[in-house]
């Protein structure tokens, strides 16, 4: 969701009350900053959009998605998988299915990349049964695209723990990639309905690496053929180099290792066009092994050259190793078993370094055949094979290794059973709970044990509820059995039965009670817009923002200031002639205006006193219009008696 899309959403009126202008603003320049590249900016944009706070919820919706699309991309996936909650909990609030579908899909992408497929793929499902409900094609295409990818990379990683070859995969794994190739042929037809070409591409590419990793390689050629087409069609230069790599890889394992050769020199052309500098590397590196099949070792050589040049520039201590290793064996291949023994042990002295058991191996039996080869003593100048004393270097046996990778079936592991380990913690917990009661039995400090847990109960009785009515409140039971009791007499009162004694001990003691506990405040009732009760948004502000109530001081201010200007506007009620009292002096006022004279209109005339009082300030607030014909008569004594 896009902030720019739901800008619209604010009103003026809300903008200028609670501050939704400035959220907005603020949130625009995040967006505009994480498509500039700049995600670490963008989010401190969006950071400062949540403390403006708003109370427009798609405005927020889209914040929220903003923000957990920026954390992704930085690699903070915690941080985007709670940005995602926050937005589906938002859009399920708001019954925004399609924006329920969008939070599901990315919540379902960062739990992937989390390694939490099971919880990513009830995210993707969820995200695929809105789309469809909703009959959105393009919202449903994304849908099987990212479950595609979830079942790609949970097959990857449950392949990647025995280093198997492509097609040789344990059958967990392969039904994983199966789901994969499912809902990527699912997107693809959908796609093509649609027309979307580049899509298109994008479900060929991921068809061509699954099938691949199935074993399945000439349906994998296939896909990455139509891949590479797609990608030339729209100048796709990255997506170009990746198609060629991919389907050299397809063309070795065919060994149709001159298509190889072909499609691996246009990714070289390609990764240097691009400036790609460890894409160039991997592709020198892979021509020398190609030609090395198609036995020319010279040209295989050249390539492993620039292969080990591009690894010391990059300092890939790995790939090094690589190429010496390779370089060593082409040499020897073309008869020069000086610089073959030179790389050989280049070769194990980079393995040892990097505590490569299986390289060092290789190095040493290569190194030992070159020797004899020259004539040189087998054992006096090898390097030596790894002691006790380095603590550092493995000890497995050189010659109980391989030079092929093992896969898990062959590799002896160690079963660990929890329920063992369970019954263990068990019995010792059993010991220790027999041991502190065995203390417990001769410990006089049992006793004041006893003591406190004897009034736990009443004070559990006098414990605050959670419940926010007095009516909800578990009422005390009844006494089971009445007992008779004597009347009570005292002056002046009497209980004369059982019943209305233990009503009043009852009473009495709920009174208490009732004055112990903590009260909670009602839970406000929110507008249809707003979440449930329970829920905590950050940056969200409720559109009826409750008043604190005023201090008394702030009362009794206000109240003074209001009086006493009702009494300025106070008229006094006229006297009898008869009367000889003065009148009541009105409050904070002259005293020149509280000696008056003594009444001498009658009672009659009270509603004329009314009129002249209160006409003589309607004529202060009046504003006089200038009439010509009067003006020649404002100097005139005469008219003005």
């Amino acid at each position: 969701m896009s902030v720019s899309a739901s800008a619209e959403n604010l009103s003026t009126d809300a903008q200028s009350c609670d501050g939704g202008s400035m959220c907005l603003e603020l949130a625009l320049e995040g967006e505009r900053l994480c498509k500039a590249g700049d995600c670490r900016a963008g989010v401190a944009f969006f950071q400062a959009a949540i403390q403006a706070g708003t109370d427009d919820l798609r405005t927020l919706s889209a914040i929220y998605s903003q923000l957990g699309n920026a954390y992704f991309y930085l690699g903070d996936y915690i941080m985007a998988m709670q940005y995602h909650k926050h937005d589906l909990t938002l859009a399920r609030t708001m019954n925004d299915k399609l924006g329920e579908a969008k939070a599901s899909g990315n919540l379902g992408n960062t739990l992937k990349v989390m390694g939490k497929f099971a919880e990513a793929i009830q995210c993707c499902k969820r995200h695929l049964e809105i789309s469809r409900a909703l009959g959105d094609k393009l919202s449903e295409g994304r849908a099987l695209y990212n479950l595609g990818n979830v079942y790609h990379a949970q097959g990857k990683q449950l392949g990647r723990v025995g280093q198997n070859d492509p097609g040789h995969f344990p059958q967990e794994v392969r039904e994983c990639l199966l789901q994969a190739v499912s809902y990527y042929e699912e997107n693809l037809e959908l796609m093509r309905s649609l027309g979307d070409r580049q899509a298109m591409g994008r479900a060929c590419g991921n068809l061509g690496n699954t099938c691949y990793l199935l074993g399945d390689f000439a349906r994998a050629i296939r896909y990455h053929t139509e891949r590479l087409q797609i990608a030339r069609e729209f100048g796709d230069k990255a997506a170009e180099r990746r198609a060629n790599s991919n389907l050299g890889n397809s063309h070795i394992f065919l060994g149709q290792f001159e298509n190889a050769a072909e499609h691996y020199k246009r990714t070289l052309s390609l990764a240097e066009e691009l400036g790609d500098a460890a894409v160039e590397a991997q592709a020198c590196y892979s021509l020398g092994n190609t030609y090395t099949l198609l036995r020319e070792y010279r040209v295989a050589e050249e390539y492993h050259a620039r292969h080990l040049a591009a690894a010391r520039r990059l300092q890939d201590r790995v790939g090094e190793g690589r190429a010496c290793w390779s370089l060593g064996n082409a040499h020897a291949a073309l008869g020069n078993h000086e610089k073959a023994l030179y790389f050989a042990n280049e070769h194990y002295n980079i393995s040892k370094e990097l505590g490569d058991v299986l390289g060092m191996a290789t190095a040493q039996m290569n190194i030992s055949d070159l020797r004899k080869v020259l004539g040189m003593p087998a054992e006096t100048e090898s390097p030596p094979a790894p002691t006790s004393d380095d603590d550092s270097a493995p000890r497995t046996p050189f010659n109980a290794l391989r030079v092929r990778r093992q896969s898990m079936e062959q590799l002896s592991l160690i079963q660990i059973t929890p329920d063992a380990k369970k019954r263990e913690e068990e019995a010792e917990a059993e010991s220790k709970t027999e041991i502190a009661r065995a203390e417990s039995e001769d410990n006089p400090e049992s006793f004041f044990d006893l003591v406190l847990r004897c009034p736990s109960g009443r004070m559990d009785e006098q414990r605050a509820t959670l419940n926010c009515n007095k009516e909800n409140r578990p009422k005390p039971k009844p006494a089971a059995t009445k007992v008779p009791w004597p009347a009570i007499t005292a002056p002046g009162k009497t209980i004369g039965s059982s019943d209305a004694m233990l009503d009043m001990i009852n009473n009495l003691q709920s009174e208490r009670m009732d004055s112990q506990r903590a009260e909670l405040r009602p839970a406000q009732k929110k507008p249809n817009k707003e979440p449930a009760p329970g829920t905590s948004l950050p940056g969200l502000r409720p559109q009826h923002t409750t008043r604190t109530k005023p201090e008394d001081d702030f009362l009794e201010m206000i109240a003074r200031v209001q009086g006493s200007r009702l009494e300025d506007q106070r008229t006094e009620l006229p006297r009898q002639r008869t009367e000889q009292a003065k009148p009541r002096p009105r409050p904070e006022q002259p005293q020149q205006q509280q000696q008056r004279p003594k009444g001498t209109v009658p009672d009659d005339d009270f509603f004329m006193l009314l009129m002249k009082a209160q006409g003589g300030r309607m004529e202060d607030q009046r504003a006089s219009i200038p009439v010509k014909e009067n003006r020649s008569n404002k100097n005139d004594p005469a008219a003005k008696k």
